[in-house]
């Protein structure tokens, strides 16, 4: 072939994808990616054709089931998807909304006033990913199916029986060829379903794990309903920290066909937790709903402050942020025409949603204040020592931040740094204990892998007031050799991390109760006080092995029993007693050559990658496990002592 016709660009150069094969093509566009996070969407895109339906009054229940070979069933008692022929399609509209993107009702805003599914990419995105897919809907007394293998129709619609009921059940298997797992977790499907429960209450969602089974016999199974909505989920929220309300403020209306629901109480933490959803879609970046939120909190608890005169000794004003320490709160509103922006198109735009949020909020607080001047009194007092604390804090983040510009000699004595300054290509392990700390740095690649040994267990941010974190050693030299900075002119807590010097900040402690431990507590600080962080995907936990199994000069590392007992198999012909199995409980105890080899090497390390693909589920389990509340801390324990392995 000539380099003429190599080059040569012509129309026959251009690929029209028919149908889903745009798809398949690039999933990730789609689905945001093919590992686990896009795994699990695949049920919120089905479960949220029955939200829908929900939504307009036609469904009350909802069940979902994870069978044995991880297909995924979801069933409910709504309308059903229409069977009859699409007229300008040709075929019938089952066909259509499970093969053709962006078909639905939920476009005619005669059928579906709000929908939470209009955001995702609907139930024809899952039908493309899936290896195999049925569709059944009981509708006009009868009952009618049809199959899809990787989106393609198997056979037209066809009638199968009598129904004397009314829904969808909708049956899928993710394609393997396409996704890097296909094992669900329940406890992740389990948690939103949870939440869509409490974001739309009087709807009974059940999720059962048919790949389980209980001692009885049974299946694990889950009924979720309630009947309070986010009263209940910010008790939920809440149910592992001291309450400072009797009970939540709640507020609920509809002014320009955009439904308000916002529930709101104080505890005794030092955090601000807000979680704000849009059609049920959890708005991360926030946005005009939640900007009109604190709007509200701050106009009415500082006119009712002032107006009582409570404020008056303070030497320095209270900012909007004092009046949300404590805070946990969750915002939910219905948009017939969301329009979403910022990096994951999870952030409101609507304009007019904040004036529409302002003023239910400040009304319902206000008669709230007028009703309640003994809870009234408590918050501000709240408030006042949060201001008291801000302005300490403020200090102690000087003294961590004095220098403007980090160089070599701000960074701590004990960071031993990489050579390279592309903060693309830099990692850093915070490594615990000095002795584990010592082995990184010989075994390391000095070029672009920077250790900083933590001694003993770091704070526990759940408990402690924010001055207090600022003069804990630990967490300061992890603030000075990361690069980032808290505080700005408009926050005092925002945090600004335009120079953060490392995009892999790698977690690596032993293998042990104390290691596990150890490791909660750093992932707690970064979810409260550096949870950019976590959501641009720069934090990981290192995954060194549990045991070494050799024979003679031959050796395998493995990372689980499973592994151990291939390799006991394959070294040992299954004999325990032919192997050495050396079991790793702590880093120290590998030389820098195996910690290389097994943890560090980006050629052979295994890397977990941490993110937050729930984040008022991580909220209720950071403060369940680090707070102060033990009862919530032992159910938790109880529930989950048989996945624990402990040794002896």
């Amino acid at each position: 072939m000539t380099d003429q016709k190599k080059n040569e660009y012509s129309a026959s150069n251009i690929q029209v994808l028919e149908g889903l094969e745009a798809v398949r093509k690039r999933p990730a566009m789609y689905i945001g990616d093919i590992g686990v996070k896009g795994l699990h969407h695949l049920v919120y895109e089905v479960v949220d054709n029955s939200i829908d339906e929900a939504l307009a009054g036609y469904c009350r229940n909802i069940q979902v089931f994870i069978h044995e070979d991880n297909s995924i069933s979801v069933h409910d008692d709504g309308r059903g998807i229409p069977t009859d022929m699409h007229i300008k399609e040709g075929r019938s509209a089952l066909e259509v909304v499970m093969t053709v993107l962006h078909a639905g009702g939920k476009f005619d805003k005669d059928t579906y006033k709000v929908s939470g599914g209009l955001h995702g990419v609907g139930v024809s995105c899952v039908n493309a990913l899936s290896s195999h897919l049925r569709a059944e809907v009981h509708r006009n007394g009868a009952i009618y199916e049809q199959e899809y293998a990787i989106g393609k129709p198997q056979y037209s619609v066809r009638e199968i029986g009598k129904s004397d009921r009314t829904g969808t059940s909708v049956t899928f298997t993710p394609d393997s060829s396409i996704f890097t797992t296909t094992v669900y977790n329940y406890e992740t499907l389990s948690a939103r379903l949870r939440e869509l429960s409490y974001l739309n209450k009087g709807i009974s969602l059940t999720i059962t794990d048919l790949r389980e089974k209980e001692e009885d016999g049974t299946h694990p199974t889950e009924t979720f309903f309630s009947e309070g909505g986010l009263s209940e989920f910010v008790l939920y929220l809440d149910q592992t920290r001291e309450q400072l309300l009797e009970k939540p403020i709640h507020v609920e209306g509809v002014r320009d066909n955009v439904a308000v629901e916002v529930a709101i109480t104080y505890n005794a933490s030092y955090s601000e937790n807000i979680h704000s959803y849009v059609n049920n879609i959890n708005t991360i970046e926030g946005g005009t709903h939640v900007a009109g939120f604190r709007a509200a909190i701050t106009r009415v608890f500082k006119g009712y402050g002032d107006k009582q005169g409570m404020f008056e000794k303070l030497k320095f004003d209270v900012t909007g942020e004092d009046f949300r320490e404590g805070l946990t709160t969750v915002i939910s509103v219905k948009v017939p025409e969301p329009q979403f922006e910022g990096q994951t198109k999870t952030k409101l735009g609507n304009s007019e949603v904040m004036g529409i949020v302002n003023t239910a909020v400040g009304d319902a607080i206000t008669n709230f204040l007028e009703e309640n001047p003994r809870e009234a009194r408590t918050i501000i007092q709240k408030v006042i020592l949060a201001a008291t604390a801000r302005h300490a804090a403020r200090k102690a983040r000087e003294m961590v931040q004095r220098k403007s510009v980090l160089g070599s000699n701000s960074l701590p004595g004990k960071l031993a740094d990489c050579a390279s300054k592309d903060p693309e290509a830099s990692e850093l392990f915070l490594v615990e204990g000095d002795s584990a700390g010592g082995t990184a740095k010989q075994g390391r690649d000095r070029h672009f892998q920077a250790i900083l040994p933590l001694r003993g267990k770091i704070l526990n941010v759940e408990k402690a007031m924010e001055y207090k974190i600022y003069e804990n050693e630990e967490i300061r030299n992890m603030f000075t050799a990361m690069g980032v900075k808290i505080g700005t002119a408009e926050d005092d807590k925002a945090l600004d991390i335009s120079k953060l010097r490392y995009h892999k900040i790698v977690i690596m402690c032993d293998a042990d109760v104390d290691g596990s431990h150890i490791t909660t507590l750093i992932l707690t600080f970064f979810f409260r006080y550096m949870r950019a962080l976590v959501e641009q995907g720069y934090i990981y936990i290192a995954a060194p092995p549990l045991y070494l199994v050799k024979k003679g000069k031959e050796q395998v590392y493995c990372w689980n029993d499973q592994q151990r007992d291939i390799a006991i198999q394959q070294l040992g012909k299954g004999r325990e007693d032919s192997v050495n199995i050396q079991r790793y409980k702590g880093l120290g105890e590998m030389n820098a050559e195996q910690l290389w080899d097994t943890t560090m090497d980006p050629n052979t390390r295994t890397l977990r990658r941490i993110s937050i693909d729930n984040g008022a589920e991580a909220d209720h389990t950071f403060s369940m496990l680090m707070g102060d509340e033990v009862p919530p801390r032992r159910e938790f324990i109880e529930k989950h002592a048989k996945y624990a392995k402990i040794d002896v």
